[in-house]
C-alpha cells in the first residue's frame, strides 16, 4: 500500500550554467508530494500522517521555506538535484521492516514535476 502526504513552500532560486529567464533569481510556491510503501500494522496503518509529516516538515520544509536554495546549496537547485537531495535525507528517516520512501514528487508550478521513483 502507499501512502502519500502533499507539503508546499515558498522559495527562490536561480539556475547555474543555464541560458533562459530562469537563470535570473525568482520564486516559486513549491509542492513537494512524499510516498511511503509499505504493509499495514495491526492497526491497519503503514504510517501515521502525523509522523509522516513531522519528519518531512522537520528534516526539509522548514529548512527551505522562505530561503534562496543557492545559498543552502552547492548544486545547481533544480527540481531534478533537489529531490537527488531530498531523498538522500528522508530515506534513512522513512525506512522500518514495514516501510520505505517509495517516491518524491516536486512542483515548480502546477504544470511542472518532476518525480524520483526511490525505490
Amino acid at each position: 500500500m502507499i501512502i502519500t502526504k502533499r507539503f508546499t513552500f515558498d522559495a527562490a532560486h536561480y539556475l547555474t550554467a543555464y541560458r533562459g529567464k530562469c537563470e535570473a533569481l525568482h520564486g516559486h510556491t513549491f509542492t513537494l508530494e512524499v510516498s511511503v510503501i509499505g504493509t499495514p500494522d495491526d492497526e491497519g496503518m503503514v504510517i501515521d500522517f502525523t509522523l509522516l509529516k513531522s519528519i518531512v516538515r522537520e528534516t526539509v520544509i522548514d529548512r527551505l521555506d522562505h530561503t534562496c536554495l543557492n545559498d543552502l546549496f552547492d548544486f545547481s537547485p533544480t527540481s531534478e538535484n533537489l529531490l537527488y537531495h531530498m531523498a538522500e535525507i528522508l530515506s534513512p528517516l522513512l525506512k522500518t521492516n514495514r516501510y520505505h520512501l517509495h517516491t518524491l514528487s516536486l512542483w515548480e508550478t502546477p504544470q511542472n514535476k518532476a518525480s524520483l521513483h526511490v525505490s
